[in-house]
């Protein structure tokens, strides 16, 4: 089943873009890529919530469920279509664990809270739990590539919640300039990073951060009222999702520097698009508005002949002001 789609980006001075197998530059055509639907999933158990988050070169996703009772768990569903059993953090005293990235080792990583309510971070690899803290209050992990580095968030001693890197052992803690919170959802291989961040009005926009540090800035299509990037690939493609003024939240694939492909679930008011692999297969979810469940997706970049652009939102980032010095804990989103 395909789906019909909408590509927005700056209406002038487009570079032209093909798939062949990968997408690759091209001269001849303007627009030319699509999602292709491929598949739905679902956690094993009735009325799980299934939030799948990221998907490796050989089609294991990690993600969570929510069983009826509430309670989070991680899980990973390989490229086979078998699933792992509930991954829970021994140290989860209070039903709260999320799977959140997964590299081609099938090394897991997450977040979970503590018996105080404070987030997390682990690692989760054959059987075994590593548990990662930068800040014992607040430290999620929630992207991690084949190299083993990883991304998330913190709140440092500043107050003023952080992305972070951690590239060879080496943490970096960073923040897009005016935000009252910055949160770094994935990496690839050359380090380039991806997430959201919120402004000082609370709206939340994307952002992709450079391998030598130059943060990119706001990352909103037409028509969002707030965008959210949860994933890059090694060709620096992202996905994510923004919502509109209607009260609809549309899944995204990005392509820098100004290129926009949306997608919906038929029939659904919320799709999100989480992450992306090297070969251009996507991971997500949708809410089924008639029983309001939550149903993982897996999708294909597929090549189309045409497509419709449209301009890049302008820039709402907010004028340069002090922010805040005090501590305001956003859980990411997912």
């Amino acid at each position: 089943m395909k789906i019909s789609l909408r590509l927005i980006g700056c209406a002038a001075g487009l570079a032209a873009l093909a798939l062949t197998g990968a997408v690759a530059q091209s001269p001849e055509s303007p627009a030319a890529f699509s999602i292709q639907f491929v598949s739905q999933f679902d956690y094993p158990g009735t009325g799980n919530q299934t939030r799948p988050q990221k998907i490796n070169s050989t089609g294991d996703i990690a993600g969570v469920f929510v069983d009826t009772s509430g309670a989070s768990f991680g899980f990973v569903r390989f490229g086979n279509g078998n699933f792992s059993p509930p991954i829970a953090d021994p140290n989860a005293t209070s039903n709260f664990t999320e799977g959140r990235g997964i590299n081609d080792s099938r090394l897991v990583c997450g977040d979970y809270t503590d018996s105080t309510g404070a987030f997390e971070g682990f690692f989760f690899s054959h059987g075994t739990f590593t548990n990662y803290d930068i800040e014992p209050t607040f430290t999620i992990v929630l992207g991690v590539n084949n190299a083993a580095d990883f991304v998330g968030s913190v709140i440092p001693s500043s107050g003023i919640q952080s992305g972070f890197l951690s590239i060879g052992g080496n943490v970096t803690e960073f923040t897009v300039p005016n935000a009252t919170a910055t949160l770094a959802y994935q990496l690839n291989r050359t380090n380039q990073s991806c997430g959201y961040y919120i402004d000082s009005g609370g709206v939340t926009h994307g952002y992709w951060r450079d391998s030598d540090g130059t943060i990119h800035a706001p990352i909103d299509p037409v028509g969002s009222t707030g965008t959210i990037l949860f994933g890059n690939n090694d060709r620096n493609f992202m996905v994510g999702r923004y919502s509109d003024a209607g009260g609809a939240t549309h899944g995204i694939l990005f392509v820098p520097p100004n290129r926009f492909l949306v997608y919906d679930q038929p029939g659904a008011t919320f799709t999100s698009l989480n992450g992306i692999n090297r070969s251009n297969e996507i991971v997500g979810r949708y809410t089924d508005p008639n029983r309001l469940i939550d149903h993982g997706i897996i999708l294909q970049v597929v090549r189309t002949s045409t497509g419709i652009t449209l301009p890049l939102a302008p820039s709402s980032a907010p004028p340069a002001q002090t922010v805040p010095q005090r501590v305001v804990q956003t859980a990411p989103a997912y």
